[in-house]
């Protein structure tokens, strides 16, 4: 019993722990561009406007970095800033908000502005 606490209790940390996460793709531009690597902090509320890291449940195998736009229940109408150039919720349904992305770390470090 208590060996399972304490599972519980890491894996609760390691979930909350901030990740470096690299960009792929033109979708975010020109907020972030491919080969961008970005602070994902999982455990803040998402809010509209905040660039997030999301699965799609059409894809559950992929993750993406889009821009919030409506909540949706439990989960979140998310699209890539750049339109024509993104597969996101209008295409793939609504997204889970893993992580809010706070900051690009790479090649221009900087704070990641909410709309």
């Amino acid at each position: 019993m208590q060996v399972r606490r304490l599972r519980a209790a890491f894996s609760a940390l390691r979930v909350r722990v901030p990740r470096r996460v690299l960009v792929r793709g033109a979708s975010m531009a020109p907020t972030l561009r491919d080969g961008d690597v970005v602070l994902a902090r999982p455990g803040r509320r998402p809010r509209p406007g905040d660039v997030a890291l999301v699965r799609w449940s059409a894809r559950p195998g992929q993750l993406s970095v889009k821009r919030l736009a409506l909540p949706d229940g439990g989960s979140w109408f998310a699209l890539g800033d750049a339109a024509l150039a993104s597969t996101d919720s209008r295409t793939l349904g609504p997204a889970e908000a893993l992580a809010v992305v706070t900051h690009r770390l790479w090649p221009h470090p900087g704070r990641i502005v909410r709309r």
